[in-house]
């Protein structure tokens, strides 16, 4: 079944949606587009081309009539040919769904890229970049280091009206450790807490994308760090057994950098919004969802997603729901999967060997000029030889990524320009980019939905100039200012945040069998 597009403006909305699983013609996400940011999609080798000499001479009106012509060019495109030569309808996500999950580790789908797979990739990777748009950063702000907009108008305030989730939990972390960039904190002396910092949040599909996705997803986005890269030094420090956090694993030999799974599991009892750690809160949510939908007859999927330090938590949260077991109820297993962006090594051989081997999926997207996918583990890794890494197994520094890696390279995109700013390279939105343009290795560089490449400048400096789009763009009006009845500036109010904790977050993590201590 395939997935209707949201409506975009006029004309150039006028998009095609190809799910065909062997076809070169692109697919576009559930929602490719912010509002106010038409998309530009680019389907032929020609297109690409001409786009590219009307950016020479700075003439966008040309540049649409180009693009709107090629895509009423191939709005036909929507079958597939079998190997009998006839054309069969292309199959979409409800048809697809286990396979783009994982079932297969993705077997054939990277190289040449499916673009099925491509789509969902994006539109999960959205999902992660709206803890960013949404997360408020600002020292200034009474309310720093919490998201800028309510539970229940999160998708619809972000311009991203047409996702088909509801958010039903908001996620908060509270940590000793001093993480620049990730941990917020206002200077005024009234805050809304001193302790806690939003941290993602638990959504579900409703019943028509149910529908359209073949299953009931409850979906897990972390959030990352904002710009800069010092965490890395902060956190880095040593492997530490899960079973010492209270993960029921039975082997002892499983470890995690300690750094994220004290972020993971740190808590306040004095703070409302942290009085349940980040991994208690998380557990709860999802086995809620689980247990309140798996017995319908619709199936089920848990995905996870997270960029830069949310890949980690997103990764570590995955194999926990697996092990503790909330992904099971009735003696069905609802399957797992993680779609990370730009992560670093979570934990050991071990650690690895446990997470896949308890059917938990994860696809890693990482550019390859990165710094933060290739750390921590710097020599000893799961790229040494086997009786090396065998060795070096028992060290505290020894580390192995898990899952399926899909490599992408920021030089083969003719949007970007070259730079020393290794943020640019990390920066989730030019992930996003390089997927649209990715069709396997060795192959051009086309783009494939209607993503603007614009996008990419919202919070760095890594399109060329000639493109005239300013770095660093997306802010809010006037930082929050508005003027009041007497005439001077202030900050606008915020709703008074009540989304602290449900009353049955005890009673979910008592049915998982852990004890919580208030």
């Amino acid at each position: 079944m395939a997935i209707p597009l949201p409506k975009l403006s006029a004309p150039i909305s006028q998009l095609t949606n190809n799910h065909c699983s062997s076809s070169k013609q692109s697919l576009q996400p559930l929602f490719a587009t912010r509002k106010g940011l038409p998309g530009i999609r680019t389907s032929t080798g020609s297109c690409a081309a001409r786009c590219h000499a009307v950016a020479k001479n700075d003439s966008l009106s040309s540049m649409i009539s180009e693009l709107e012509r090629d895509t009423q060019q191939g709005d036909e495109v929507d079958e597939e040919i079998n190997e009998f030569g006839r054309r069969q309808p292309a199959m979409g996500v409800a048809d697809r769904w286990r396979e783009i999950h994982g079932c297969d580790d993705w077997a054939g789908l990277l190289d040449p890229m499916d673009p099925l797979l491509r789509s969902e990739l994006i539109r999960y990777g959205e999902f992660a970049q709206a803890c960013y748009d949404a997360f408020d950063y600002d020292p200034f702000s009474r309310y720093c280091g919490s998201s800028k907009h309510g539970r229940r108008q999160f998708f619809q305030d972000l311009g991203m009206p047409d996702t088909g989730y509801e958010v039903v939990r908001y996620l908060y972390a509270t940590s000793n450790l001093s993480i620049p960039a990730f941990f917020a904190r206002s200077r005024w002396s009234k805050m809304w807490s001193r302790r806690a910092n939003w941290i993602g949040y638990v959504a579900v599909s409703d019943d028509a994308t149910t529908a359209k996705l073949g299953r009931r997803d409850v979906m897990v986005a972390w959030r990352g760090t904002v710009t800069r890269l010092e965490w890395l030094a902060d956190l880095m420090d040593f492997l530490r057994p899960v079973a010492d956090e209270g993960i029921p694993c039975p082997d002892s030999g499983v470890k995690v950098e300690s750094g994220f799974v004290d972020l993971y599991t740190d808590k306040d009892p004095s703070c409302r919004f942290c009085k349940y750690s980040a991994r208690e809160q998380v557990l709860a949510a999802v086995r809620k969802l689980v247990h309140q939908h798996a017995r319908s007859n619709a199936p089920m999927s848990i995905t996870f997603t997270g960029h830069s330090l949310g890949s980690a938590l997103a990764m570590l949260s995955a194999y926990d729901i697996a092990e503790t077991g909330a992904n099971v109820v009735d003696g069905i297993t609802v399957p797992v999967c993680v779609f990370s962006f730009s992560g670093p090594r979570v934990g050991n051989g071990r650690f690895k060997e446990r997470f896949e081997g308890l059917g938990v999926k994860a696809l890693r997207v990482v550019n390859v000029h990165d710094t933060v996918p290739k750390v921590p583990g710097i020599f000893f890794n799961e790229g040494v030889p086997e009786f090396v890494r065998r060795l070096a197994e028992g060290l505290p520094w020894s580390y192995s990524h898990v899952g399926v890696e899909l490599a992408l390279d920021h030089k083969n995109s003719p949007f970007l320009k070259e730079t020393g700013d290794p943020s640019c390279y990390h920066n989730l939105e030019a992930h996003l980019h390089l997927l649209d343009g990715y069709h396997g290795r060795g192959q051009r560089f086309v783009l494939a939905s209607g993503r603007d490449p614009a996008l990419v400048n919202k919070a760095c400096d890594f399109l060329k100039d000639h493109h005239m789009v300013p770095p660093y763009w997306r802010q809010d009006a006037n930082k929050g200012m508005i003027r009041a009845e007497d005439g001077r500036m202030i900050q606008a109010e915020r709703p008074v945040v009540h989304d602290d904790h449900s009353h049955d977050v005890y009673h979910h993590l008592e049915q998982l069998g852990l004890s919580f201590h208030q």
